[in-house]
């Protein structure tokens, strides 16, 4: 994963809510932050968390490496909270998310919650999720969390055995990870890595109304197939430099995906959303070890089918 070269691209800058799929950012910022082998006791709150939960309770005690699990293969968002908590709270989460996004280049990522609940303000996008994706990727924890298909989880008594919601690690031959996510209001989100022959590709999708495994898989085959054969259409940014950093920054990247006939992605996409329109964006990434990786974002807009608002 090198080249970060993009093999096509639509609507990949539109801003949307990323459900679950935030949770990759969550895990990227607080791995390096969080000793794996700490014993947290979650609080009441971080347990009462509405939606896809583990299971935590208060009267146990669990280490930092049982709660990323539980992050990135149940998608607890109890788990997120635990972590955020034990980082010093939302606040400081928050924080040191919004910092990562900015790190990545992954402009427009505006994280509010560390499990992706929906709340205003809230967004992220194919493109983002690609990045945070691929940074995720070359760690090694992270790398494993989102490959684990079963694991044992602590429980009062003993343990009970958790499932990974990727259901492309059962289906897909090579499928690495990542995260999917869902709610009512940012709809069906998943961002997936699969490597077949020494080469890596890696999709995005967002906002996608259904079923989507069927077509991951189809993109998937479809980044694999076309690689080294399409003119890529646009560029990865990599991490601002640790000396950029550290000094007050100017501008905005100016790599970023602009299809050839089309105004910036970015500016013509979010400035277009609105409550009417649904859009599928997506990203497959390909590449070897030596050759790097290709990315694809993918979209799909159409009028909101009115009966089912």
């Amino acid at each position: 994963m090198e080249t970060g070269q993009v093999l096509a691209a639509k609507d990949a800058h539109g801003r949307y809510l990323p459900a679950s799929t935030l949770k990759t950012l969550t895990a990227l910022t607080l791995l390096p932050k969080l000793d794996k082998n700490r014993k947290v006791r979650p609080s009441q709150n971080a347990c009462n968390q509405e939606g896809t939960a583990v299971g935590l309770t208060p009267k146990m005690t669990y280490k930092v490496d049982d709660l990323f699990r539980a992050l990135m293969m149940s998608s607890g968002n109890d788990a997120a909270m635990a972590l955020a908590e034990t980082n010093g709270g939302v606040p400081q989460t928050m924080r040191d998310m919004n910092a990562e996004a900015k790190r990545l280049q992954a402009y427009d990522t505006v994280a509010k919650t560390p499990s992706g609940l929906d709340k205003p303000g809230q967004s992220s996008s194919a493109y983002d999720l690609a990045l945070i994706a691929r940074a995720g990727l070359a760690n090694p924890d992270f790398r494993r969390y989102i490959s684990t298909k079963t694991a044992k989880f602590p429980a009062p008594k003993d343990y009970y055995e958790i499932s990974n919601h990727n259901k492309l690690l059962w289906r897909y031959q090579g499928m690495i990870g990542v995260k999917n996510g869902w709610t009512s209001k940012a709809q069906g989100s998943f961002v997936g890595a699969a490597t077949r022959g020494g080469h890596t590709v890696l999709v995005t999708i967002m906002r996608h109304e259904g079923y989507f495994w069927d077509e991951v898989a189809k993109l998937l085959d479809w980044g694999f197939s076309v690689r080294g054969k399409v003119t890529p259409v646009g560029q990865l940014v990599d991490p601002v430099p640790d000396q950029v950093r550290a000094a007050p920054q100017a501008s905005a990247p100016v790599s970023r995906v602009t299809p050839a006939a089309q105004p910036p992605l970015l500016d013509a996409a979010a400035s277009k959303q609105t409550d009417s329109t649904r859009t599928v964006g997506s990203a497959v990434i390909g590449g070897g070890l030596l050759f790097g990786l290709v990315w694809l974002g993918f979209g799909i807009r159409r009028k909101r089918n009115r009966s089912r608002l």
